[in-house]
């Protein structure tokens, strides 16, 4: 039996700007940039695939002009002439050959993935078993850095039915003026609001076990990677003393991260990226470890494009404990898109394309509008 071969791979930085500053706890984002991929076969079909990092090179060790220049120079070399379909296979050679690049794995994956879709004409989730609902919950970010904002931002948007969960990015600032600015922002929206936050792991076990006593207190309902990933024992820590559920993001990075973690249950639940993780196959071991476990998942995002986020979604809507949502906003968050078609939000979520692969199509206009120079 012939295979098709994977003939040439492009790659193109396109930089969008969003429709606000984006506030984090390591950067400010005005822009996101985003590698994107398109590898094409020998039967003619095109796969498409995205490498996107939170500003530039402050959130991991990646950047975007990096994850070009390495899928340009080393692992096109190691692809060109490979048979396309045999993803598995492709993607144990990228691990042999190349340490670390989950970003740019990712990317590769998703291209391979949309491909194979598209050859059989099923969505890529129906090469994970298929999803369980067409459709997922999506929270927002208020990330303004101005409390007052950030309230009427979300009553704006609970009174349009696009959002009913909120999460707020903190550990910049002063532990009191941030616990200040989520508990006012909790009480505005009331109980029936759920209300997260991210740490990004800015305090330390101490100052962790201090301020989450008050954001608990004060009807937060969950608190993601409080204290620095490398501390799991911290983290199973104050997942034992506190009742509100603490999640693990930057500490679940890998498969043999999950397994660590769920083996002291160092978290009640795991946050989910495929960029960190090097793709959506290690994502769905991840995800079988947790449930193995009795941990909860939450879809996460590196606030990726359309491509990103629905390669996102395609697997997150075929896992059974995705407990508490997503935050595939990304899209949301640029002023404009590189497809044809856009994802649509309604309902305090989003719906999965139900055609072949991704189920999107490229803008070549709009890729040439905004590609880097």
């Amino acid at each position: 039996m012939e295979y098709p071969l994977i003939e040439k791979i492009e790659t193109t930085i396109v930089d969008l700007p969003t429709i606000r500053p984006h506030h984090l706890s390591m950067a400010v984002m005005r822009s996101q940039a985003m590698v994107i991929i398109r590898l094409f076969c020998s039967d003619g079909i095109e796969g498409i695939g995205e490498s996107t990092t939170i500003g530039g090179i402050s959130y991991a060790d990646e950047s975007p002009e990096g994850i070009k220049l390495n899928i340009d120079t080393y692992f096109t070399p190691l692809l060109v002439g490979k048979p396309a379909t045999q993803i598995n296979a492709l993607m144990k050679m990228l691990d042999k050959n190349v340490s670390g690049n989950n970003f740019a794995k990712s990317g590769i994956e998703t291209a391979l993935l949309d491909a194979q879709g598209k050859r059989l004409g099923v969505p890529v989730s129906a090469l994970f078993g298929g999803t369980i609902k067409n459709t997922l919950p999506v929270l927002w970010t208020l990330a303004s850095g101005d409390t007052q904002k950030d309230i009427d931002e979300a009553h704006q948007l609970i009174k349009e039915n696009r959002h009913n969960t909120f999460k707020l990015k903190i550990g910049a600032k002063d532990p009191d003026v941030d616990v200040a600015h989520v508990s006012a922002i909790k009480a505005a929206v009331g109980s029936s609001i759920k209300v997260t936050v991210d740490v990004n792991q800015a305090w330390s076990e101490s100052v962790a076990k201090r301020y989450i006593q008050k954001l608990q207190d004060n009807g937060v309902d969950l608190i993601e990677q409080p204290i620095v990933k490398t501390n799991f024992e911290g983290l199973a820590r104050l997942t034992d003393y506190f009742e509100v559920p603490i999640m693990a993001d930057e500490a679940a990075g890998t498969v043999v991260d999950a397994f660590k973690l769920a083996k002291i249950y160092a978290a009640s639940v795991f946050a989910l990226k495929i960029s960190k993780s090097g793709g959506l196959t290690n994502i769905h071991r991840q995800a079988a470890i947790a449930q193995g476990a009795g941990i909860s998942l939450y879809g996460g995002t590196m606030l990726e494009g359309t491509i990103g986020t629905l390669a996102s979604a395609h697997l997150f809507a075929t896992l059974p404990n995705l407990d508490w949502g997503t935050e595939l906003f990304g899209p949301l968050l640029l002023t404009d898109d590189i497809v044809k078609k856009r994802i649509v939000y309604k309902d305090n979520g989003m719906e999965i394309p139900q055609g072949p692969g991704l189920g999107i199509e490229l803008d070549m206009n709009q890729i040439e509008k905004y590609k880097r120079k």
